[in-house]
């Protein structure tokens, strides 16, 4: 029997707290850590005629104080933090408070109309669940919850702000504007909410207490309301990463709107070199994430209420979701052969004399801003979006399986990582190491592996209580031969099927990246940089922006109607040596993808 000590930290309490000690020193060290040289950003910000000499650049960094060292830079910046000073913005001379906390409330307000759209979303989804117990709403959700929202955006900016005209597509400066933006970050959200409660809706009303009521003539308000709340106090946590997913996703709406929000800030910061006002708009948006995780976290204990407050409350196996094969199937041939179509073209050739072409039978897709041929950049960028992603997506599998044999050091360092969406970790890997493929690959490694690890972590125990295992340390065999043998490939193909389908969202986030401008830079053809690129001319040439996100839209509906797909033909496996048994069955068949 294990015995904790009352009062005495945890493994996964002590790395929490080590990993947001990191992630607060990493951003205190920014000046440091960064490439390029701070004084001279901040000479060029406050007199662009004066030469960069030796003695100029050295008053600077004496006025800065960067020449006192890396530790007296993070002891400095640490104490003025405490006194509430985040010190003064190097492009504009201006306290850096002030505009951190206007930023803010910028988001917060657009944050809060998108949840609230979420959460109307969401009960539409999953009123036909309750009123007549149909499933097709998990589906239709699951497709609205794999849309990005930078893509999102983009379309329903060209769609309601350009062409119909109903809406300002830019700016902050009343409700009107904000319709479009909260449309943005509320639909996928919506759809991942709606998607949660409806797979897990139609096991709860199949259980046997249901069945009693309605037999004692309960009504089937109360009945639908006490199955809610036998589902929501797990879901509570889902639902607090889709509140701290609309932190990321709100940098790339508000650069999209041209909203003055705390994420379009931290991103004008990086990408001036604004390292001080970088620091705040960061420690802003982890202080988002981490409050939204605390308040989910405050929620599920006030629903399950005190008995049930420290047990277990499992919910039963989600019913698969079938599809036809032909679905995944047709969408990956409509792909394949627009990427193969442009593979055989030439995406760098420039011909400006046919500049914004409209498709035609010598360019399918049309042509860009340069007369490059559209779909020629979207076949040769399928390889470094979707490349990359399974590149980050084998590291995030190797950690996993790594860190799943350490769950309560994984635990607490998971639970950082899930308050840092991608776009905030790629803006400081940038700010760091510049812009660029590696750098927008390792910012999606760093934050890809929890549910891997967590997934890993449950099979392990699972396998290791086992009774085959017992039988086999009866017999005297080893532990490496245990290992080798039986859990690690008990573990390792489940989890790797779950990275599999994560693929396609690891693609999504390095396009965001690069729509965002922190990926792979120009005249690289990778697909979120070719949005990013397209929206300039966008009312003019719609088809250079559709191209990309039609493409991304067919990744993303590939991914979930594959992922449903593959779990209607799962078969149930047998227990014995080399599989986790009916528990893990289950398990597996719980794990989000």
């Amino acid at each position: 029997m294990r015995l904790r000590v009352q009062g005495l930290p945890t493994a996964a309490g002590v790395t929490r707290v080590l990993s947001l000690l990191a992630v607060v020193a990493a951003v205190g060290l920014l000046p440091w850590l960064s490439g390029r040289d701070p004084a001279l950003t901040v000479l060029r910000a406050r007199s662009a005629e004066q030469e960069p000499t030796k003695e100029a650049l050295d008053a600077v960094r004496s006025d800065l104080g960067l020449d006192a060292g890396p530790l007296d830079l993070l002891g400095s910046w640490a104490a003025d933090l405490l006194h509430g000073d985040l010190g003064t913005s190097w492009v504009s001379g201006t306290d850096v408070l002030p505009s951190v906390v206007s930023g803010l409330q910028v988001s917060l307000a657009l944050m809060g109309a998108a949840f609230a759209l979420a959460l109307l979303l969401a009960a539409a989804l999953v009123a036909p669940v309750l009123v007549r117990g149909r499933r097709s709403a998990g589906a239709f959700a699951a497709m609205l919850a794999a849309v990005p929202e930078f893509l999102l955006a983009t379309v329903a900016l060209l769609v309601c702000g350009v062409w119909l005209g109903w809406l300002p597509t830019s700016g902050w400066q009343g409700p009107a504007y904000m319709v479009l933006p909260a449309l943005a970050l509320g639909v996928p959200a919506g759809g991942l909410l709606g998607r949660l409660v409806a797979d897990a809706l139609p096991a709860v009303l199949d259980e046997r207490w249901v069945e009693l009521w309605r037999g004692a003539g309960v009504s089937r308000a109360r009945i639908s309301a006490a199955a809610l709340k036998r589902v929501l106090p797990q879901l509570v946590p889902q639902f607090g990463m889709a509140a701290v997913g609309l932190t990321g996703g709100a940098v790339a709406v508000e650069t999209v709107f041209a909203v003055p929000g705390i994420g379009r800030t931290a991103l004008g910061a990086a990408k001036s070199q604004d390292l001080p006002l970088l620091q705040g708009a960061v420690l802003a948006l982890l202080l988002l994430g981490l409050v939204m995780g605390a308040v989910a976290a405050f929620t599920r204990r006030r629903l399950l209420g005190p008995a049930l407050r420290d047990a277990s409350l499992a919910l039963p196996a989600a019913r698969p979701v079938r599809t036809h094969p032909a679905i995944p199937l047709t969408l990956l041939t409509v792909l394949a052969v627009a990427i193969g179509w442009g593979l055989l073209r030439d995406p760098y050739t420039v011909n400006t004399a046919a500049r914004l072409a409209a498709p035609s039978f010598s360019h399918p897709l049309g042509t860009d801003g340069l007369g490059r041929d559209v779909i020629a950049r979207l076949g040769h960028g399928a390889a470094p979006t979707v490349g990359t992603a399974a590149a980050v997506c084998a590291l995030s599998l190797l950690v996993a399986l790594i860190l799943g044999f350490l769950p309560g050091v994984a635990a607490g360092a998971a639970d950082i990582a899930n308050a840092l969406p991608p776009v905030i970790v790629g803006i400081l890997v940038a700010a760091a190491a510049g812009p660029g493929t590696g750098g927008a690959a390792l910012a999606v490694a760093l934050i890809s592996w929890p549910p891997l690890a967590a997934h890993a972590a449950a099979l392990v125990q699972e396998v290791r209580a086992s009774a085959f295992l017992t039988a086999q340390r009866a017999i005297g065999a080893s532990p490496s031969w245990i290992l080798t043998r039986h859990v690690l490939p008990s573990v390792a193909a489940p989890v790797a099927r779950h990275a599999l389908l994560r693929l396609p969202g690891i693609a999504l986030a390095l396009a965001s990246l690069g729509f965002l401008g922190l990926g792979a830079q120009p005249p690289a053809p990778e697909w979120g940089l070719l949005l990013d690129e397209s929206r300039a001319y966008v009312e003019r040439a719609p088809w250079a922006a559709l191209a990309p996100a039609v493409a991304l839209a067919l990744l993303a509906g590939l991914a979930v109607s594959g992922a449903a797909y593959a779990q209607g033909r799962r078969v149930p496996r047998t227990g014995g040596a080399g599989s986790t048994g009916s528990t893990g069955k289950k398990k597996e068949a719980l794990v989000e993808v």
